[in-house]
């Protein structure tokens, strides 16, 4: 007998609910000109995405060329009731890939209303406190560190989730499946569980225009990562939001949760990080650029605990010195050691010039704060 739910009655799915071929038949229709512009920004949480749709007269050659929108942030978290509207300033635009067309996606950030001052002229947008964008935008945009190019690529892993139960997509109802062992990088049934979703993502990414450098499952089943970069400075941070925006929309329509808890699952299974890989044009010097990495996490070393505050909520369940992680209490790095907080890959030593891999940032990492960490640390401090 199916179970009540306070919703629908029953625990019938809503995939099972929404014919999704319906749509199809209207997908193609013309749109007269008109284009849907899908505003997408961060909620209250810092974590939680929201969008809306605005609808444009003409194609937008820029995210300067958008207009700046509002939205109720009493709704999100954001805003008193008495004074709720909040503005989106647009900042990064892609292709949508749910509408096609020449509709687009639209990275956004958010700023309190403009107040009017005492020479009768609008006052400047402010960021509002949960706007992290901004802050990654002032380090980013820096002279020292532009001269040097940032280059960040971020391991996104996350678990997919049985919308009605809450328990990892394909595990036995009551219970857990064999252990660790044959899933990371797997393929056949029972060991590569979701790869409709990952492959929907990984094409949904290629025609937004995120650069999405690869994909494979995870060493706990049900688990996936997804790579974003080599992306230059804001761009990392961007493109990640977008992309886990792209990956929850595919979740809706699979009826599948996403979760980017760092230990969704208690006990002897791996958590989930969000490994952000590094490197500057001193990095990646031949001959010099080994120097520069270990002088680069020389200064990560001194400021550990502070990159650690910033570095996901929920990281201490992660990051316990078991299941390739180090222990957050002590920083340490070494070449191909992925228990390491900072692992130099096997053939830089060799080559005198690269990139590291700081793998103490979370799954569910906001990549502003982790961007704008690793530049500031290395390149400011």
């Amino acid at each position: 007998m199916a179970t009540v739910s306070p919703v629908f009655g029953t625990t019938q799915s809503i995939k099972g609910l929404l014919d999704h071929t319906i749509v199809d038949k209207f997908r193609d229709l013309p749109q007269n000109g008109k284009i849907a512009a899908e505003y997408v920004w961060l909620g209250g949480t810092g974590a939680d995405l929201r969008s809306k749709t605005k609808t444009l007269d003409k194609i937008p050659k820029s995210p300067a060329d958008l207009p700046k929108w509002n939205y109720d942030g009493s709704s999100t978290g954001q805003a008193p009731g008495t004074d709720s509207e909040v503005y989106l300033v647009a900042r990064a635009i892609y292709k949508d890939p749910f509408r096609g067309g020449d509709n687009i996606l639209v990275m956004a950030d958010a700023y309190e209303p403009p107040r009017q001052i005492a020479d009768d002229k609008m006052s400047e947008l402010k960021p509002i406190p949960t706007n992290t964008r901004f802050a990654c935008m002032k380090v980013m945009e820096d002279e020292k560190v532009k001269a040097e190019e940032p280059w960040f690529g971020i391991e996104q892993e996350y678990t997919l989730l049985n919308s009605v139960t809450k328990w990892p997509l394909g595990w036995p109802a009551c219970g857990y499946p064999g252990p660790q062992g044959p899933y990371y990088c797997s393929a056949g049934a029972g060991c590569a569980i979701g790869r409709e979703i990952v492959e929907a993502h990984l094409k949904c990414c290629y025609y937004a225009g995120i650069n999405i450098s690869g994909v494979n499952a995870e060493v706990m089943p049900a688990q996936w990562e997804f790579q974003v970069g080599p992306c230059q400075g804001m761009d990392a941070g961007d493109q990640l939001w977008m992309s886990r925006y792209i990956l929850l929309r595919l979740g809706e329509m699979f009826n599948v949760d996403v979760t980017l808890d760092p230990k969704p699952i208690p006990g002897d299974w791996n958590g989930a990080g969000g490994h952000c890989n590094y490197s500057t044009n001193s990095t990646r010097k031949e001959g010099t650029g080994w120097d520069a990495i270990k002088e680069q996490i020389a200064k990560l070393e001194k400021r550990h605990a502070v990159h650690i505050a910033g570095y996901g909520e929920g990281n201490e369940r992660r990051l316990t010195g078991k299941h390739e992680t180090s222990s957050m209490h002590e920083f340490s790095w070494g070449v191909a050691n992925r228990g390491a907080s900072i692992r130099v890959g096997r053939t830089v030593p060799v080559d005198k010039c690269g990139y590291y891999e700081d793998r103490r940032p979370s799954s569910n990492l906001d990549p502003y704060v982790v961007t704008k960490l690793i530049a500031e640390t290395t390149l400011l401090m």
